[in-house]
């Protein structure tokens, strides 16, 4: 065993002529438990958010969505998209017309974006396993029906057992009356049929409708506003991305789920890393508490330092010693911290220990979600050992310095 290890964890585990000293290192280890139990809990809520989160989108959300860079419409018609059809990655391929109208329904009006698919769609979105009210259902032999975000239904006041019809307007194209200002707007019909409930952001935005009623009120008869498909398992979606941009050329936007929410995503993985900051910072001065722990020892300890230089032990050595025993202070606090971490994200994944505030039975989730990331854990060792490491140093070169009589150290 090195002979400067074997003596710092004597040291570290004896006691000491000052009993504050024990004290000091004692508060040193809970410090840095507690900051990482904090950056590992931290980290691993805002992982589990954000894994509720794609997968709350992936069930709305094409694997990979196509749309014209200008403008806001294009044509399927073409070699291009039949060659598309049979791209052997593709599994299923579906095409949407999108836009905004205006909803009526008692008197109530909200601007709402309609979103028209086809038969396909529910091939590839898992929407049928979000509805709260109803069901997903779309036409009949006689009427067309829609599926409403739940915060369009709460602003409408819309209730799929009401036998009403919800009025929709859309202004028309190329034409203007002065004269009759609702000869300007498209107006249909449509009977709500079901309610689903993702996210706010789409619970607030989305009606979806046959793509035959938005071809209609949208006066899109030939055209689509995005392409949506779904690959094949084990497809390479970088691969499809590659070969899509090489068969469409420049003009089209391939864009995966995650790139069709990246605001939103990049915002969250910022806020992450906030949070990882402003931990390691709280870290920082926790490890003060080794920076006064080592330098009480090393005062205490001035007996001891000169009597192993009497036996021959160099400053190195000695100086060794007084590091190690900073880097144990470290070590196992930091092993403890992520021990007790785990432990605890574990408990939340498994036994849901706390809830959160006026979750309910319509709630997705009624507690907080956890994922543990094993790069994340890695990341706060490594962070926890380099404080350690710096916290460690100071003391012993410094003032360790000044007792061998080195001024330059």
């Amino acid at each position: 065993m090195n002979f400067s290890f074997y003596i710092a964890r004597r040291y570290l585990f004896s006691r000491k002529k000052t009993s504050l000293i024990n004290l000091i290192s004692a508060i040193s280890v809970v410090g840095l438990v507690v900051g990482t139990m904090g950056l590992i809990i931290g980290l691993s809520g805002f992982n589990g958010f954000d894994s509720l989160i794609k997968s709350l989108f992936s069930t709305f959300d094409a694997e990979l969505r196509i749309t014209v860079k200008e403008g806001k419409s294009f044509s399927t018609a073409g070699a291009s998209f039949e060659a598309l059809k049979r791209m052997p990655g593709i599994a299923y391929y579906a095409e949407i017309v999108e836009d905004n109208a205006l909803l009526l329904y008692n008197e109530r009006s909200v601007f709402a974006t309609l979103k028209g698919v086809s038969k396909e769609y529910l091939q590839f979105s898992g929407i049928d396993s979000m509805i709260v009210e109803g069901g997903f259902k779309l036409q009949d032999a006689t009427n067309n029906y829609a599926v409403l975000g739940e915060g369009i239904s709460y602003d409408l006041g819309v209730g799929v057992s009401q036998a009403e019809p919800i009025s929709v307007f859309v202004p028309r194209k190329g034409r203007e009356s002065a004269l009759l200002p609702t000869g300007n707007f498209n107006q249909k019909l449509i009977y709500p049929s079901g309610i689903f409930s993702i996210q706010q952001e789409l619970d607030t935005k989305y009606v979806i409708v046959p793509i035959s009623f938005a071809r209609e009120i949208f006066e899109m008869p030939d055209k689509v506003s995005a392409v949506e498909l779904k690959l094949k398992e084990g497809t390479s979606e970088k691969e499809v991305k590659t070969a899509l941009t090489s068969l469409l050329g420049n003009g089209f936007e391939i864009k995966n789920r995650y790139q069709q929410h990246d605001y939103l995503y990049k915002t969250m993985k910022s806020e992450k890393y906030a949070t990882y900051l402003i931990l390691i910072l709280i870290l920082v001065i926790a490890s003060f508490n080794i920076v006064g722990s080592l330098t009480m020892l090393i005062l205490d300890k001035k007996e001891d330092i000169a009597i192993l230089q009497s036996m021959g032990a160099d400053r190195n050595t000695i100086r060794n010693i007084f590091l190690f025993e900073g880097w144990l202070i470290s070590f196992i606090g930091a092993i403890l911290g992520t021990v007790a971490g785990l432990a605890l994200c574990q408990a939340q994944i498994s036994f849901g220990l706390v809830k959160l505030a006026g979750a309910s039975s319509s709630f997705i989730i009624d507690a907080y979600p956890m994922k543990i990331v094993a790069t994340d854990i890695i990341l706060i060792i490594i962070s926890v050992s380099a404080i350690g490491f710096l916290a460690a140093w100071y003391p012993v070169r410094f003032i360790s310095g000044k007792i061998f009589g080195d001024e330059n150290h």
